[in-house]
């Protein structure tokens, strides 16, 4: 894995792969291709199933903790906004200036067959720590 996704509220913790296949959502979460990297400045977009690990995000609420873990350290992030979006709108997961992160899932969370829209939940970075290596 890239990175460990953890939310403190949901005891979730959740291992970050790079990619949004079926075999990284089925072990975790994905980053998605074209957003930002783990370590990087940016908008980073990660995904994951509503039936599975990201099922919790709907009872997530603004101000809430989303830590993300890598190599280099720690990023703490607290949740700025929560929005339900069209598949094709990808204007969540544009580039940013300053470092944040996208949560996208299927919505609604309770939905048989394919989910007509998208749950997105933003982040922006609150502290970071770096490892001294």
């Amino acid at each position: 894995p890239l990175a460990v996704l953890s939310i403190d509220k949901f005891d979730l913790k959740v291992p970050v792969y790079n990619g949004t296949d079926e075999i990284n959502l089925n072990r975790g979460a994905g980053r998605i291709k074209g957003t930002a990297r783990v370590d990087s400045p940016g908008n980073l977009g990660i995904a994951a199933h509503r039936d599975g690990f990201f099922r919790v995000l709907k009872d997530i609420e603004l101000g809430d903790g989303i830590e993300l873990l890598t190599q280099q350290g720690k990023k703490v992030f607290e949740v700025s906004s929560i929005t339900i979006v069209d598949p094709t709108d990808v204007s969540v997961l544009a580039p940013t200036d300053d470092p944040s992160i996208t949560l996208v899932t299927c919505y609604p969370f309770y939905f048989v067959g394919d989910a007509p829209k998208r749950f997105i939940v933003k982040g922006e970075l609150v502290s970071e720590q770096v490892n001294n290596s």
